[in-house]
């Protein structure tokens, strides 16, 4: 494990938080997952993109050309051959429900081993179930961000693997499917790529965009609209995307078999000629 705390690096048994920390009292920070291959950051700048917006949104500080140096130095330290990068924004210390100076703000950088997919997988392709719990954002007038405040995901993915499956699907009370605990989902229907529309509880994923793109450069129809329960399950092809799994296809769905179409394989690979695999 590799830990650098506001640019410096520490042993992970010396690295420590004050317990007044916004980020333990009250789950107030945003975070960005990157992915590391062979010591190059996977569409760094889409992540830092992100994270600027939302903390601009916020009023969180970010302090990005700092952020930016500490990963550069934190690339030579990478040993995996893919790695898993946690960036944490916090604003520091509080000593009251008022948010602290903006100087006490604190960023963390956790990077840790971590595998893909192996083809085997996702040929195979995953199992998933609907989750129990609501896919729920405090702040529903702004655009779904990356929070701390990681309830609702964290329920889901428990959930998840008590079921032994891979991921556990949002769904509303109108019965439409958002997405994962913690990824996108698309699906093909009629010949159409659809994905629910990124807004108040559906995350503007990095890679959901990449797909989005690469499926306009191959000329498919894209859909950004609700999914419904009973469509998905009917889909000739449902995957999920984040950016440690690039996509990966959904084959079974609360042990009923789904999909089964290629379109995935041709995303990846056009994906792929962009990414290094």
């Amino acid at each position: 494990m590799i830990v650098n705390i506001d640019g410096g690096f520490l042993e992970p048994g010396e690295a420590r938080l004050p317990v007044d920390d916004g980020g333990f009292l009250y789950g107030e920070t945003l975070f960005e997952t990157l992915k590391a291959r062979e010591r190059k950051i996977l569409l760094a700048g889409e992540h830092l993109d992100r994270l600027e917006m939302s903390a601009r949104l916020l009023d969180f500080p970010c302090d990005r050309k700092r952020i930016e140096s500490a990963l550069e130095r934190t690339i030579p330290r990478l040993t995996a051959p893919v790695s898993r990068i946690r960036l944490t924004l916090t604003r520091g210390s509080f000593d009251s429900l008022e948010y602290p100076p903006t100087k006490s703000a604190r960023f963390v950088i956790i990077a840790l081993s971590a595998e893909e997919p192996t083809p085997q997988e996702r040929q195979t392709g995953a199992a998933c179930v609907f989750a129990p719990n609501r896919r729920v954002n405090p702040l529903s007038h702004l655009p779904q961000m990356k929070r701390g405040n990681y309830a609702d995901c964290l329920y889901a993915a428990n959930y998840a693997r008590l079921k032994g499956v891979r991921e556990a699907l949002f769904v509303t009370e109108q019965d439409e499917v958002l997405e994962g605990a913690t990824s996108n989902l698309f699906m093909v229907h009629q010949g159409a790529l659809i994905t629910p529309p990124a807004g108040e509880l559906v995350l503007a994923g990095i890679m959901r965009r990449q797909v989005l793109d690469a499926a306009r450069r191959l000329g498919l129809e894209i859909r950004e609209e609700p999914i419904a329960r009973a469509s998905l399950l009917e889909a000739e092809e449902v995957f999920l995307t984040n950016s440690m799994v690039d996509i990966l296809p959904i084959t079974r769905i609360e042990n009923q078999p789904v999909g089964g179409g290629r379109t995935w394989h041709s995303l990846l690979t056009e994906i792929s000629g962009k990414t290094p695999a």
